[in-house]
């Protein structure tokens, strides 16, 4: 890889952090495809790509037998990096325009009914500090539909408990307000009075401060509420795969099934697209069929 591709990845992982705003996740993805490519590319220059080059690249990935949706987020990294340089004048024309994603067939997303969440969250021990605030954490997931992310960033500035209001920034930083539940509102209350300053005596209290902190007293890492959910599902040997993720799937499909509208449950997820959101609705389907073809004497 030249010295020029590797300031332009710098520039665009600049880009793509300051500007665009990405999540840290999609940031450390898409840094890593482009890497793929410059490193494949060697030392030609990136001002030297043209279409023909960019199929060649994506043949030559298929050797590796990726699915389709990580095919198509090495093609939107390398139409956002292009799209980059094209802005900057550092290419002429973007390469990537006219090359297709592959179609993603739609999997259903996973969920948990009423009883396996009471279950998931009965099951956490709550005889630690630690332990009382993993159980808040996830109570507030499953009540609000917040993604884990937009819970880790949480400071006391977002919170509006009097309104059972909690303002969320999620992906490119758009805002939204969540709503929280009597039964999670109390749980939080709770943490916040009582036991967050267990987990750090020190712990500040002022409008930027981390509503959840860890043993430091710096804010609480997405990956630390994985290990909590994923210690408490392998402990009650639940037959899902169930991540901090599935709580805010199994909120979406709650309130589809329960009559809520989907252009209501679209906003209180924060998608862009009400497209994202309908998929939900084909889960309740799946599970009224289920209901009829066991309960109907001639469903079968």
């Amino acid at each position: 890889m030249n010295e020029n591709s590797k300031r332009y990845l710098q520039l665009f992982k600049l880009y793509i952090e300051v500007e665009k705003n990405f999540s840290r996740h999609t940031v450390k993805a898409y840094v890593s495809d482009i890497l793929s490519f410059l490193i494949w590319l060697n030392n030609i220059n990136v001002e030297e790509v043209n279409y023909t080059k960019i199929r060649e690249y994506l043949v030559y990935i298929q050797q590796f037998n990726y699915n389709k949706t990580t095919i198509a987020r090495k093609i939107a990294s390398l139409r956002t990096f292009y799209r980059f340089l094209y802005r900057e004048r550092i290419v002429e024309t973007n390469p990537v325009v006219g090359v297709h994603s592959p179609k993603r067939g739609k999997t259903l997303p996973e969920f948990l009914t009423e009883k396996e969440i009471e279950q998931v969250l009965n099951n956490i021990k709550m005889d630690s500090p630690a332990g009382y605030r993993n159980r808040v954490i996830l109570e507030l997931l499953y009540a609000t539909g917040m993604r884990v992310s937009e819970l880790s960033s949480l400071n006391f500035e977002n919170l509006n408990l009097n309104e059972n209001e909690i303002k969320v920034f999620g992906k490119g930083s758009k805002e939204r307000i969540v709503l929280v539940s009597e039964r999670a509102k109390k749980f939080l209350e709770t943490y916040i009075k009582t036991v967050r300053n267990l987990i750090f005596k020190e712990a500040k209290e002022t409008p930027s401060s981390p509503v959840f902190i860890n043993k430091t007293g710096y804010r609480l890492q997405s990956q630390s509420v994985r290990l909590a959910v994923k210690e408490t599902v392998d402990k009650i040997e639940l037959p899902k795969h169930v991540t901090p993720h599935v709580f805010r799937h199994s909120f979406a499909t709650k309130l589809l099934e329960n009559g809520a509208d989907l252009r209501i449950v679209q906003e209180l997820l924060g998608h862009a697209s009400i497209s994202n959101t309908q998929i939900y609705t084909h889960v309740s389907t799946e599970r009224l069929k289920q209901s009829y073809n066991f309960a109907h004497p001639r469903a079968n």
